[in-house]
């Protein structure tokens, strides 16, 4: 970590009007995480995170 150069790689797009944004500043960087969830999923959110908890313990 001598002389290394952080750049940031900053995309855009066009956000929905109403999709909510968390903001989280860290150091001099800040974070802008906008949610959106898909109209077509059959999987609730409930769902997914006990999905995500099975994977991660068959990984251990």
């Amino acid at each position: 970590m001598g002389s290394e150069k952080i750049t940031e790689d900053i995309t855009t797009t066009t956000p929905a009007k109403d999709a909510p944004a968390l903001v989280k500043k860290i150091g001099r960087t800040t974070y802008i995480v906008r949610v959106h969830f898909s109209k077509t999923s059959r999987e609730t959110m409930s769902d997914k995170i006990k999905r995500m908890l099975k994977n991660e313990i068959q990984q251990m």
